[in-house]
């Protein structure tokens, strides 16, 4: 039995970055002989089990082979005579598939006892992003892993080789079998790099947005107002909103909420979003659609739909009346969710500096809106809603009085 630490563990050791999760694989083994050794068996489609002190993951040394569309179209095979480089060929990118023996460090000192039978080292060297062999393109989950790299390690570049397998990948319809919780799974942890236009320029590259986010693939090539978005494009807004939410370590609600923020300025069909419509309430449509689409979570849907609706009314509030903000703060449920208003005011804050020559422009809104729900809510609700009872006010008479109150405070704090 011989084992290998591999993967990202390795890749980032020799990238000289911090290492958070440690994979091995298993050379020589069969089940019993681990589960005899203390190891915990937990893999449901291959050998996978946890070790008895670390609890990190050992696999089997396997094979796979295509057998339907799509990531679970697999029979794995998994025995005793599967070598170590047969394991390291089903990976995805070069600099995945190096491997280290238990014990020894993949620091320079080192190098020579490290497996790298697809020259993994040169590309990272080179900063290069290159599958390992065709069996790429039997897993559309790759498609998103490598765009995933490419925002986290944003000075790699893609193979030409690479990119061409994944056109291919496109146009044979691998991607439309992908099920919706690995597109989520994939796109969250892309956006929550360094630099998450990075993914969506290699999704776009190789046609994969199209057939995942129709709805942000059409933004690029829509014009916008220059004296608004120097920029011009709104697709290269759209990055630069992204890039700036990852600059200010935004959380995935607003980032998620920054790339839906202006869907509705994309080009769609008539007869399914009238023009008349404003674009708030277009992009708040399509949304929803991606939301159901990609079963995404609770929270980013309702961070996302307030931005899509109130952005714009978000960055004119410095001229709002005092009635104005206090409409705003409710439609934004800022007095329930105070936390979650702020998230809501960062991603504002992402569009208003995602643009070309304003990176590094202030956002007052940001404070002003703050300061006016802080004013807001030290109105005592309670005792406004008991005199409106104590007079026989109904619910929606106490709620005009509380507004009433509200208005009435944040007006004389302003004069």
């Amino acid at each position: 039995m011989q084992i290998y630490m591999v993967g990202g563990a390795v890749r980032d050791a020799l990238l000289g970055l911090p290492v958070q999760d440690r994979d091995w694989v298993v050379v020589g083994a069969t089940p019993e002989a681990m589960a005899a050794q203390g190891y915990v068996p937990v893999g449901k489609d291959f050998p996978v089990f946890l070790h008895p002190d670390t609890r990190e993951e050992y696999a089997l040394a396997r094979t796979e082979r295509k057998t339907a569309r799509g990531y679970r179209g697999f029979a794995v095979h998994a025995e005793p005579g599967v070598t170590l480089e047969q394991d390291l060929a089903r990976r995805d990118l070069t600099i995945n598939a190096i491997a280290a023996p238990a014990g020894a460090s993949p620091s320079t000192a080192d190098l020579a006892a490290l497996i790298d039978p697809y020259n993994g080292q040169q590309d990272l060297a080179a900063k290069v992003l290159r599958h390992v062999t065709d069996a790429f393109r039997e897993d559309p989950v790759r498609i998103l892993r490598l765009a995933r790299f490419a925002a986290r390690f944003p000075d790699f570049s893609v193979a030409p080789e690479t990119r061409d397998l994944m056109q291919h990948m496109v146009a044979d319809g691998e991607v439309d079998a992908l099920v919706p919780e690995r597109v989520w799974q994939e796109l969250s942890r892309g956006l929550m790099a360094d630099k998450p236009s990075r993914m969506f320029e290699v999704l776009r590259d190789c046609g994969a947005l199209q057939r995942l986010l129709p709805e942000v693939q059409r933004l690029w090539g829509v014009p916008q107002r220059a004296d608004y978005h120097p920029e011009v494009d709104t697709g290269i807004h759209l990055m630069m909103v992204l890039d700036m939410a990852a600059r200010l370590g935004a959380p995935l609600p607003v980032r998620f909420a920054c790339l839906c923020h202006d869907l509705g300025k994309g080009t769609t069909p008539a007869d399914v979003l009238p023009r008349h419509i404003g674009h708030e309430e277009r992009s708040a449509r399509l949304l929803k659609d991606v939301c159901n689409r990609l079963r995404v979570p609770v929270e980013c849907r309702e961070i996302a739909d307030v931005v899509a609706r109130e952005h714009g009314n978000i960055h004119r509030c410095l001229d709002f009346t005092p009635a104005a903000l206090v409409r705003l703060l409710e439609r934004c449920d800022a007095f329930r969710k105070p936390q979650r208003f702020a998230d809501i005011l960062l991603a504002c804050e992402c569009d208003a500096r995602g643009r070309l020559g304003l990176e590094e422009s202030p956002y007052p809104q940001r404070q002003k809106l703050l300061d006016a729900l802080t004013v807001a809510q030290s109105v005592p609700t309670d005792q406004v809603a008991a005199t409106a009872q104590a007079a026989g006010q109904d619910g929606r008479q106490i709620g005009e009085q509380i507004h009433a109150a509200r208005v009435a405070a944040l007006t004389q704090a302003l004069h």
